[in-house]
């Protein structure tokens, strides 16, 4: 267990999200951090509205603050999660509760997110208060009413300025027109009385994409921190060139571009294999009925499809934020193909671990995965270590550090 070196005052934190469970990479950052922490020798205040509270939260040095409050998808009253979704006075009174307790001179908040359950209130707390505030961008809802500048209609990135009259006159909401329009008020909500983005001093940014996207919309006096999620070794070494599947993890959805990947496996001649399950499973399966769609498994076994690949095709038509499953590939020794626009070519070296497309049509992506035979064995020991949980710790301790005037570090 690390101890901390302290050369300033940190002695708690008060990390902040919608969730007390792992249901996806926002949360489970959030909770992995917290454990970081823990066991470099600080308190942790886990303060989340929606349960259960998962095991990975049972420390001794971290106290779990859970509302038991339902997410917006799973309130069984939509007037109630519309209501809620756009004010919820509940957790912020009861988070200015928590954040009453801190002192300015040892503590830190850190946010991961509000879109889920938590909604724009609690940025009014943050804007209020002397105990400095850490916001970890994890999506684009800081800015974007959808939360991911796309179209889901045209199924393309979107260039529009939120809330721009091009915004507020296109259907761009994967759901409905209803649906945008609620987005957009709670948009204007959240910058309005939440004081979102405009309230916050400290913002973390976890990928050079999101970056770019986002700096147009975020305050010009507040402090810009680079803070990439971390990401631990699944397994062991993968002798890639001896496999022939092509494998895709995550969600059939189709702004990830998994109908993309079947049409171009099938042209290509390949193996396609889907680990994952969404709305997009029937015409997956149609575009390639020799693909193989095996639904959403554990993690070990997501690792032992890694083991058997002889790539990762990540055809994601969004600018995603800093996607995992890629760097886990690579580290392992499994190369990478993806699109140029998404956040996930920040880590693939064209022609050396993987193939970088620059544009989503079928026959560049075929193109791809026909050249990756051309590719061989490559060193990711600098993206291991640069991901690796530890530098991540560090890199929070450093921010916190800068937060609070002075430095944190864990012992050698």
């Amino acid at each position: 267990m690390n101890s901390l070196n302290h050369a300033g005052p940190l002695r708690r934190v008060l990390i902040v999200g919608d969730f007390a469970a792992i249901n996806g990479g926002q949360a489970k950052v959030a909770i992995d951090s917290a454990r970081l922490l823990a066991d470099a020798g600080l308190e942790v205040i886990f303060f989340a509205a929606s349960g259960p509270v998962c095991a990975e939260l049972s420390h001794p040095r971290i106290r779990t603050v859970c509302l038991g409050q339902h997410t917006l998808l799973e309130n069984p009253s939509r007037l109630n999660a519309m209501m809620t979704g756009l004010w919820n006075e509940a957790a912020l009174r009861a988070l200015r509760e928590e954040m009453a307790k801190l002192s300015s001179a040892d503590s830190v908040i850190h946010c991961h997110g509000w879109a889920k359950a938590l909604s724009p209130s609690v940025g009014r707390a943050f804007a209020q208060t002397e105990v400095p505030v850490l916001y970890t961008m994890h999506e684009y809802f800081l800015a974007c009413p959808n939360g991911g500048f796309f179209d889901f209609q045209r199924q393309e990135i979107c260039t529009r300025r939120p809330l721009s009259t091009a915004c507020l006159t296109t259907q761009c909401d994967a759901r409905n027109p209803a649906h945008k329009a609620w987005r957009v008020v709670r948009s204007a909500v959240a910058r309005g009385p939440g004081r979102l983005p405009g309230g916050l001093r400290h913002i973390a940014y976890i990928s050079q994409t999101q970056l770019g996207a986002m700096r147009p919309y975020l305050p010009a006096d507040a402090r810009l921190h680079s803070l990439p999620n971390p990401v631990a070794i699944g397994g062991g070494q993968v002798d890639a060139a001896g496999n022939d599947a092509f494998v895709f993890v995550g969600r059939l959805a189709p702004e990830k571009g998994g109908l993309l990947f079947a049409r171009a496996a099938q042209e290509a001649g390949v193996r396609a294999v889907f680990v994952g399950d969404g709305p997009e499973a029937g015409a997956i399966r149609a575009a390639n009925p020799s693909a193989e769609v095996v639904g959403w498994v554990s993690p070990d076994e997501v690792q032992e499809h890694l083991s058997k690949a002889r790539a990762l095709v990540f055809p994601s038509l969004w600018y995603e934020c800093q996607p995992l499953v890629p760097i886990e590939a690579l580290v392992r020794g499994v190369p990478v193909i993806c699109g140029a626009w998404s956040a996930a070519s920040e880590v693939v070296e064209a022609g050396v671990n993987g193939i970088i497309c620059r544009d989503a049509k079928v026959a560049t992506f075929a193109a791809a995965l026909n050249e990756i035979s051309g590719l061989g064995p490559f060193d990711a020991s600098h993206l291991a270590e640069d991901a690796a949980p530890e530098r991540h710790l560090d890199r929070l301790l450093d921010i916190y550090g800068q937060m609070l005037g002075g430095s944190v570090a864990p012992a050698a």
